[in-house]
């Protein structure tokens, strides 16, 4: 019998709990309250809340250009090692 499957089941569905918790617990404390207005406030702040946790971070310029520099510099040093291996004047 094999039970490989299950065995993956299990951890999977114990991280899926674990995530999906905190959500249910922000929507749950929204629908309690009794002021239309301020129910639709709460939602609203949910939405922005997950919608800032859903998207991903922006590289900045500043990374950008660190890695880009970074890059070049790997690529000089590769250069100059090739360069000092060359026989000048043999």
């Amino acid at each position: 019998m094999n039970r490989k499957p299950a065995k993956l089941a299990l951890p999977a569905l114990i991280f899926l709990a674990i995530s999906v918790a905190p959500v249910a617990a922000l929507e749950q404390t929204c629908r309690f309250i009794q002021a239309k207005t301020d129910r639709e406030a709460c939602y609203k702040r949910q939405e922005e809340e997950l919608a800032v946790r859903r998207r991903p971070a922006a590289p900045t310029s500043e990374s950008k250009s660190f890695e880009t520099m970074r890059q070049l510099r790997q690529d000089d040093d590769a250069v100059y090692r090739s360069i000092s291996n060359i026989c000048r004047g043999c």
